[in-house]
């Protein structure tokens, strides 16, 4: 049976991919640091951002558990073990020649990022960290994607659904965008927020030779 592990975020897509694994799990919802969404810090290369934020949030939930955190729902079968669980971190980026885009503000911002990315290859960047008794282990998957091009219609509707709000890039490739993707070369998995193959992986090390 895979190991108990403990998920530091509130996505239902990386949720669902989990329990598509057969990975049982946790939800640790670790509270955000104050100020702006993960900022990019002056010069950081996008790629390298993606790393770091991930790195960062595994750093911040392991802090948080430490300190009496607690997993949602509480592992019952586990009333003493989840503590000592390996903690799960990803972060999703959407790179359009060297930007970074993250989530939207607003309607008027989701509808941006869409007028960019319409007709264009981009490319979707999402890092995995697992971290268990001090050491982390890391992995990234890249995909690119191509967008058919898409008409002020389009882009309208889809702002309407509701759909792009907490996205990266303001777009869900397992919802409504899935009609705007002419191309994916790289994992669907990665593209939702977390790569099943890279993931897998990462969890084989937690394994006994």
């Amino acid at each position: 049976m895979p190991p108990f592990i403990l998920l530091a975020s509130a996505s239902p897509r990386r949720h669902e991919i989990l329990d598509q694994l057969g990975i049982p799990h946790g939800i640790l919802r670790v509270p955000a640091p104050e100020g702006e969404d993960e900022p990019r810090l002056p010069g950081e290369p996008a790629a390298d951002y993606v790393r770091r934020t991930a790195r960062d949030k595994a750093e911040r939930a392991a802090a948080w558990l430490a300190a009496d955190g607690r997993p949602e729902p509480l592992p019952v079968d586990w009333p003493a073990a989840w503590r000592n669980a390996p903690i799960l971190c990803a972060d999703t980026t959407v790179i359009l020649g060297g930007d970074v885009l993250g989530k939207p503000h607003d309607a008027a911002d989701a509808a941006d990022m869409l007028r960019r990315l319409s007709g264009r290859d981009h490319e979707v960047h999402t890092a995995v960290v697992l971290t268990h008794q001090g050491a982390f282990h890391e992995a990234v998957s890249i995909s690119t994607v191509r967008f058919q091009p898409l008409t002020q219609a389009d882009i309208a509707t889809y702002v309407d659904s509701g759909e792009p709000f907490g996205k990266a890039g303001s777009y869900a490739i397992q919802g409504r965008a899935a009609a705007f993707i002419a191309h994916l070369a790289g994992s669907h998995s990665g593209v939702m927020g977390l790569p099943a193959h890279e993931t897998s992986r990462l969890l084989a090390r937690l394994r006994p030779d």
